[in-house]
């Protein structure tokens, strides 16, 4: 295991276009003691707010300092990164962190303090880069990050400013799934996305209702619900309807306008 621990932010700059004045570049933040936090961060001319990115599955992206992700490439999120960044957010990917750079990386560690740590570390570089809001998105098993962070981190803690959950795990003998979280916790704004014919056995759309019930203090929350695409191969994974295949422009577009109205 390849232990990234700098003093200081250590950021490799992979891309810088003039025309478009956007930057993309790696990122490891320093979280825990010894430990690290890789990100790929996009950033636009004038961004009106920024988006961390978790994939789905067991979250080990292993991102490369040149910004190549060996793993996890297709998933819905990760895979669309540069329409975020095109709606004018600044978008981060964020893989598993140095101490989990081996299987099962995320895996049974999505709710943990350790896990909220690396994630408040982030959310802070993020605010101190610029002064805009930090959204966290999640995908299928990424939304039981988010979901989790959403309901120990408060804003006023250095918590997120809110959260869009796509493909919720809405049932999950492993886990806690999303609704049996403590969300009347949350005090932020919550979009949830969904196609309605998710046909992953633990993100049905008929068992999504009872997240946006039980987030009663939510200031703002609707659930976007989206038909078409394309669906191929196993019904959980990213080139399905659970990952929004084919409808990836018209799904982001939504999630950009209700973040950023």
């Amino acid at each position: 295991m390849t232990m990234r621990t700098p003093l200081l932010y250590l950021a490799t700059l992979l891309v810088a276009t003039s025309a478009s004045a956007q930057s993309v570049r790696t990122i490891d933040i320093p979280t825990r003691p010894a430990v690290t936090q890789r990100i790929l961060v996009i950033t636009p001319d004038k961004p009106r707010a920024a988006v961390i990115l978790f994939a789905g599955g067991d979250g080990g992206l292993t991102l490369e300092g040149d910004g190549r992700i060996p793993k996890l490439a297709g998933n819905f999120l990760v895979r669309s990164r540069q329409q975020f960044a095109d709606q004018g957010l600044t978008t981060v990917v964020i893989d598993a962190p140095s101490d989990r750079q081996s299987p099962p990386y995320l895996s049974g560690s999505r709710q943990t303090a350790e896990h909220v740590a690396d994630v408040k570390a982030v959310i802070a570089w993020l605010r101190e880069q610029s002064k805009i809001p930090v959204w966290l998105i999640g995908t299928s098993r990424g939304t039981q990050s988010v979901g989790y962070i959403a309901t120990q981190l408060p804003q006023a803690e250095g918590g997120p400013d809110g959260i869009v959950l796509t493909s919720s795990i809405v049932r999950d003998q492993r886990s806690r799934a999303v609704p049996e979280m403590a969300l009347d916790r949350v005090r932020i704004p919550v979009l949830v996305a969904h196609h309605r014919e998710d046909g992953c056995r633990v993100c049905l759309f008929a068992d999504v209702p009872p997240v946006l019930e039980r987030l009663t203090a939510a200031p703002r929350k609707e659930l976007m619900v989206f038909d078409g695409g394309i669906s191929v191969g196993d019904p959980c994974e990213a080139r399905a309807y659970h990952g929004f295949n084919g409808i990836e422009r018209e799904v982001i577009a939504g999630i950009a306008a209700w973040i950023a109205p």
